[in-house]
């Protein structure tokens, strides 16, 4: 086998094994997450992370109805309608219409959903930092090439 061939190979173990890790981070913190939550706004009902995620992206661009929180979230409608039922019914968000269109149904946070939001918001920053540290390590033209992969990556799998 080529020298080319097995760093090929190694790239992919490697990538692998990154997925596995950071699905397991993810877990780990969105439970923790999660019980931080619980603990700082009582909440009682449970909330996933894709229902964590639909009231962030309601709180970023609301009024929004069921299409765009779809579109936006890269879920079906479907799904996005379960999702802002089981929201609706917790108390986290509310149904608002628009002035100027009655028969469309959009919505926003309420009080309890923005407290969730900010903390929610508060907890991406934090992260975004570690990623910056992280970071740090490598040099401009590293940096280039890493934004360049991940781009790629993501069009890849896209």
């Amino acid at each position: 086998m080529s020298t080319n061939k097995m760093i090929k190979n190694t790239i992919h173990e490697n990538f692998i094994q990154f997925l596995q890790q950071k699905e397991q981070y993810e877990n780990r913190l969105s439970s923790s997450f999660i019980e931080e939550l619980r603990k700082i706004i009582e909440i009682e009902s449970t909330l996933n992370i894709t229902e964590l995620h639909t009231i962030a992206c309601i709180g970023e661009q609301e009024p929004i109805n069921v299409t765009s929180i779809a579109e936006t979230m890269n879920l079906s409608k479907g799904n996005t309608s379960k999702i802002t039922n089981k929201l609706l019914k917790a108390g986290w968000v509310r149904k608002a219409q628009l002035n100027d269109n009655k028969k469309e149904v959009y919505f926003r946070l309420t009080a309890a959903g923005k407290r969730l939001f900010a903390i929610h918001d508060e907890f991406h920053i934090k992260e975004q930092e570690r990623m910056n540290e992280f970071l740090e390590r490598y040099s401009d033209s590293e940096l280039d090439f890493i934004k360049r992969l991940f781009g790629d990556l993501a069009d890849f799998y896209h």
